[in-house]
C-alpha cells in the first residue's frame, strides 16, 4: 500500500500500519492526502496539543445540500456547538445546485473562513475545492464523501442490516412469512450502497419475502418517494413492506394513503430518524414501524466541536461513525429527549459512546494526513 505523499521515507509495511498521527506536513504542495485505505487507531481525547492555523476567522459555515429534515438536524447540532464554543455560525443552502455549492465554498476559503462542514451534492466536483480549503488550513468536515479533515460516516452495512432485521422479524411474526417488499435506494451516493446490500442479504434469507421493486427515486426526497410509489402501485397494488431513507419512505406512505391502500398491518421503515418518521411512530394505526436513527443533531454537534478544537490547535479525529439505533414506539420518548440536547450527549463519555465512534488523529500541522478516499469502518 502506498501513500501519495512526497518528502517522506516510510520504512514500514503499510498493510500493518495503524495510523497514529506522527507525520508532519513539509509544505503546502505536499498536502496530497491519504488516498489508500489505512487502519486508524481510536481517537484519543487527551492527545497533546498541536499548532493553530493563523489568519483565519473563528467562524463555521455549514454548506447544506438541501433542506430535508436530516440536514436540518445537522444544522441544529452545528449551531449549538458554535454557540458553546464562540464561533460565528452561518448556513449556505445550495438547494441541490452542485455548481453553486462549489462556488460558495471557494468564496468562503478566499475570505478566510475558519471551518466548513459540507454535505456535498457532487462529491467529485467538490473535491478540488475541499483540498484547497484543507491546504489553506481551514477545517473541513464532510457528511460521508471525501476529502475532509474529519469524515462523518456510519457503518452502512450495519445500518441497513438493523432496519432489514426489524422488517424480517415483522414479516415472520405478523405476516406469516410472506411479503411484497419495496426497496427505495439511493443510487446517486455510492457510499450508501452497503446499506441496501444488507437489506437484500437479510431479506434474501426469508423465502416468502419478494422484492417487487428495487429502485432509486429521483430526487431522493419526499416528493421523489411519493412519485415513485405511485408508479410502483400501478404494477403492484399490494405492498406489505417499504424500506429506504426516511425522506423517501414518508413520501411513499403519502402515496399509499392517497391510493387508499395504507394499513397498520404494513411495515414501513426508514433510516435517518427524521422528525416526520418519528411523528409517524407516535401516530395510532400508522404503518410506520421503525426508523433507524443516525442522530444528525449529535454528529452535527460533534463536527462543530471539532471545528473549534482545530482552530485552537488541538487534535481532532480523521473520521467518525454515527452508530445506528432502531427507534420504535416503545423507545421514542427517551430517544427524543436525548437528541434535543446534543451537548449533554457529547459531554458525557458514556452517552457519547452510544452514539459515536472516533478514529485517527489530525491537526493543522499534520493536515497532510487528511483522508482522500471513501472511508468506512465497514472495510
Amino acid at each position: 500500500m502506498i501513500l501519495r505523499r512526497s518528502g517522506f521515507a516510510l520504512g514500514v509495511a503499510l498493510s500493518a500500519l495503524c495510523y497514529s498521527g506522527a507525520i508532519l506536513a513539509q509544505n503546502d504542495e505536499d498536502l496530497m492526502g491519504i488516498t489508500k485505505p489505512v487502519s486508524l487507531a481510536p481517537f484519543d481525547f487527551s492527545a497533546a496539543a498541536c499548532d493553530a492555523p493563523e489568519g483565519l476567522e473563528r467562524s463555521l459555515v455549514f454548506f447544506q445540500d438541501n433542506d430535508r429534515q436530516f440536514m436540518q438536524g445537522v444544522r441544529f447540532g452545528l449551531e449549538k456547538a458554535a454557540q458553546k464554543r464562540g464561533l460565528a455560525f452561518s448556513v449556505n443552502l445550495a438547494n441541490d445546485e452542485a455548481r453553486k455549492m462549489v462556488d460558495e465554498v471557494d468564496k468562503a476559503v478566499a475570505s478566510h473562513v475558519g471551518a466548513l462542514v459540507v454535505a456535498p451534492i457532487d462529491a467529485s466536483g467538490m473535491a478540488h475545492s475541499l483540498r484547497s480549503a484543507i491546504r489553506s488550513g481551514t477545517y473541513v468536515g464532510t457528511v460521508v464523501p471525501p476529502p475532509a479533515v474529519t469524515i462523518l460516516n456510519a457503518p452502512q452495512y450495519l445500518t441497513g442490516e438493523v432496519l432489514a432485521k426489524a422488517a424480517s422479524d415483522y414479516i415472520a411474526k405478523e405476516l406469516g412469512g410472506n411479503a411484497n417488499v419495496v426497496l427505495l435506494t439511493h443510487d446517486s451516493l455510492e457510499f450508501l450502497s452497503p446499506r441496501f446490500t444488507a437489506m437484500r442479504d437479510v431479506l434474501g434469507k426469508l423465502p416468502g419475502a419478494t422484492i417487487v421493486a428495487d429502485i432509486s427515486p429521483s430526487p431522493v426526497n419526499v416528493e421523489g418517494g411519493y412519485e415513485m410509489m405511485k408508479l410502483i402501485l400501478l404494477a403492484h397494488p399490494k405492498i406489505d413492506v417499504v424500506l429506504g431513507a426516511d425522506t423517501v419512505v414518508i413520501g411513499a406512505l403519502r402515496a399509499l394513503r392517497e391510493a387508499g391502500v395504507a394499513s397498520p398491518k404494513q411495515f414501513l421503515g426508514g433510516i435517518d430518524g427524521e422528525p416526520d418518521a418519528l411523528a409517524e411512530l407516535n401516530t395510532p394505526e400508522s404503518p410506520y414501524k421503525v426508523t433507524v436513527s443516525l442522530a444528525s443533531p449529535v454528529f452535527g454537534y460533534a463536527l462543530g466541536h471539532f471545528a473549534a478544537d482545530w482552530l485552537e490547535g488541538k487534535q481532532v479525529p480523521q473520521a467518525m461513525d454515527i452508530l445506528p439505533r432502531a427507534v420504535n414506539a416503545s423507545n421514542l420518548k427517551s430517544y427524543e429527549k436525548e437528541v434535543k440536547n446534543p451537548a449533554a450527549i457529547f459531554d458525557s463519555p458514556q452517552m457519547r459512546d452510544r452514539y459515536l465512534k472516533f478514529y485517527g488523529s489530525i491537526c493543522f500541522r499534520t493536515r497532510s494526513q487528511f483522508l482522500d478516499y471513501p472511508w468506512s469502518s465497514d472495510r
